[in-house]
């Protein structure tokens, strides 16, 4: 059984605790805070047997085999490295870190202690994805794709109001792109790998962070488009475009419904085909358990940690381009 301690209180990390219930072999055991009192109260909230206020305590405690890091995205690297070095394997909420370097030095520092270092990306592991994945080789040379993720966030709200709500801090590595952004980036180098070249442009908000920008993703005989906002909405559907045909997808962070078109060619009809894929309502049972496989040794974490890199490059290309 792998015993897990989270580190954070926020939905999100209730989230995961109520992915990990669902998963086989695995279970949260401690809930950290440095608030007693709220640690207490969040442990009772998602059933952990109890709660700690003293983290350097618990990591070299023995009493934990990992922890999960839901943390405010600017103490991830600091805290990710606390647990290697306590021989403590280490799930990181998305962004890993905010930088590539950081997250290089943390996959050395894992391997160097034999524990794993993973980032939590939910959509590349859902089943969605791999189905969109089984039907590329049908619409021919891929030469667009489309991915975005906007979502309005009550927090902005408060930006509205003069406050600077954590989401929206730069000091803590907050922003439309780590919040969102980073699930189109992580789908479209999962799908297609990473790119030659990336620029793009962000939109800056009254704290400073970005509130919505996008990217241009340049590879060989491709290019990739990515657009991402907290202070608008979209629905407009995600897209693939090959030579023969494309792909649509609903929802890029679980795909859900999705759609091919194949044109007429060779004489042969066009045709348009839409899937249903069902998937967990959580669907970050499917990182958890790709994260108990690579603990238990059933996988080799180095692909999952090479596209978080090249996520990250991207990211760095981005905030980079102005």
């Amino acid at each position: 059984m792998i015993r897990v301690a989270t580190i954070g209180t926020s939905s999100i990390t209730e989230r995961f605790a109520g992915a990990v219930a669902e998963v086989d072999g695995i279970r949260v055991d401690v809930v950290f805070s440095r608030s007693a009192e709220r640690g207490a109260a969040f442990a009772d909230r998602i059933g952990a047997p109890r709660a700690s206020d003293d983290l350097d305590a618990l990591l070299r405690s023995g009493e934990i085999d990992a922890v999960y890091v839901g943390s405010p995205n600017g103490a991830h690297a600091a805290q990710a490295q606390d647990a290697i070095d306590a021989g403590v394997h280490v799930f990181l909420e998305k962004p890993a870190t905010p930088g590539s370097a950081e997250f290089a030095d943390l996959v050395a520092a894992a391997r160097a202690r034999g524990v794993v270092v993973f980032e939590g990306m939910r959509n590349v592991y859902d089943p969605g994805m791999a189905r969109v994945a089984e039907l590329l080789p049908h619409i021919g040379p891929v030469r667009l794709v489309s991915f975005g993720q906007s979502q309005y966030s009550a927090r902005y709200d408060l930006v509205l109001a003069g406050e600077t709500p954590n989401i929206f801090d730069p000091s803590l590595a907050g922003g439309a792109l780590f919040d969102l952004g980073v699930y189109p980036l992580s789908a479209l180098i999962h799908l297609f790998g990473a790119p030659t070249s990336v620029s793009g442009s962000t939109v800056t908000i009254a704290t400073g962070a970005d509130g919505a920008g996008a990217a241009v993703l340049a590879y060989p005989d491709m290019v990739g488009q990515v657009s991402f906002s907290k202070i608008g909405v979209s629905h407009r559907p995600n897209e693939i475009q090959g030579e023969w045909g494309t792909i649509e997808i609903d929802e890029i962070t679980a795909p859900r419904e999705i759609a091919l078109s194949l044109r007429a060619r060779g004489g042969e009809p066009g045709s348009h085909t839409a899937d249903r894929v069902e998937g967990a309502a959580n669907n970050m049972v499917y990182e958890v358990a790709r994260f108990a496989a690579l603990v238990r040794g059933e996988a080799d974490p180095t692909p999952d940690q090479e596209r978080t890199l090249a996520v990250l490059r991207a990211v760095e290309a981005i905030r980079g381009s102005g």
